[in-house]
């Protein structure tokens, strides 16, 4: 089963708070109450967050968290990056060499087409998407991402 880790889970739910917060600074304690987490956690994950650029950190008395960027302008391939690393479905989706099998292996070429389309889904999907609330109907998709392997 393919999934991302709950840290990166927890990172899109602390942004989602921010992206509902625009332009606000929050603290991380404030951020764990508002996302229903412990601080720790909050805390854990703000570091890779800020790191990657996706958040801003400010010191002091009235310091806190915010997003660097419009929630527009940031996509979920971004957030995973920042928590798991360079998105790879497999070893040799990303690292070339690392296989023992590589020169006989004709899966590898697939494998990095699937890698593709996934990170190409990640990228078309913003953090201000995943901030809007469920639909009406209990969760049906707003809109299509259309998904598709090329011929080569």
């Amino acid at each position: 089963m393919l999934r991302v880790t709950k840290l990166t889970d927890y990172a899109t739910v602390v942004l989602t708070v921010l992206a509902a917060e625009a332009g606000a600074v929050l603290s991380a304690a404030g951020l764990a109450e508002r996302a229903g987490l412990e601080a720790p956690t909050v805390a854990k994950v703000l570091k890779p967050l800020a790191a990657a650029g996706l958040v801003q950190a400010f010191r002091g008395a009235a310091g806190g968290y915010r997003l660097a960027r419009p929630a527009t302008e940031i996509t979920l391939v971004e957030i995973v990056e920042a928590m798991e690393g360079p998105l790879a479905m497999t070893e040799c989706s990303d690292h070339e060499g690392q296989c023992g099998i590589a020169h006989s292996c004709g899966a590898r070429a697939n494998w990095r087409r699937v890698n593709d389309v996934v990170a190409d889904a990640l990228r078309r999907v913003s953090l201000a998407e995943m901030a809007l609330p469920p639909a009406a109907d209990g969760g049906a998709p707003r809109r299509a991402i259309p998904l598709a392997l090329s011929a080569g």
